[in-house]
């Protein structure tokens, strides 16, 4: 089972302030022991919304809305995607990061190609699989 967790942004990460180095250290330290548990597939820290944008879909309608956004607490700072055997492993992880000061970080379980059904006929799984293959083999 994949999992995505979403690392909520605050007031700080939407001004650029980088992380001190203790911080960064313990992350790192924590990063290590999820690689080393083959839990950890991907995990990255986001730049603020500053930077960002937002496209909104209306009919055949585009518009992109350019950051910062408002609703800070809305926001995604970073994310990791995790292979666990199941949520409750997922949440042990979740629960030795190295958070304090009541942050709450989000856990999702992420769709396998099984949880759609017959709506995925043997040819979209195909197509879905070979485009997985392809973008593992981007990074």
């Amino acid at each position: 089972m994949r999992f995505m967790v979403l690392v909520p942004g605050n007031a700080e990460s939407e001004a650029g302030v980088m992380p001190s180095t203790d911080v960064l250290g313990a992350m790192t330290e924590y990063n290590e022991q999820l690689l080393s548990a083959g839990v950890m597939l991907a995990g990255e820290g986001l730049h603020p919304t500053a930077k960002g944008a937002r496209v909104r879909f209306s009919g055949d309608e585009r518009t992109v809305i350019d950051g910062p956004f408002t609703e800070a607490k809305e926001l995604v700072a970073g994310y990791w995607i995790w292979e666990c055997s199941s949520r409750e492993e997922a949440l042990e992880w979740l629960k030795r990061a190295p958070f304090g000061g009541g942050v709450e970080v989000e856990l999702r379980q992420i769709f396998e190609a099984e949880d759609f059904g017959e709506q995925l006929t043997p040819e979209l799984r195909e197509a879905n699989e070979r485009l997985r293959e392809q973008t593992a083999g981007l990074g």
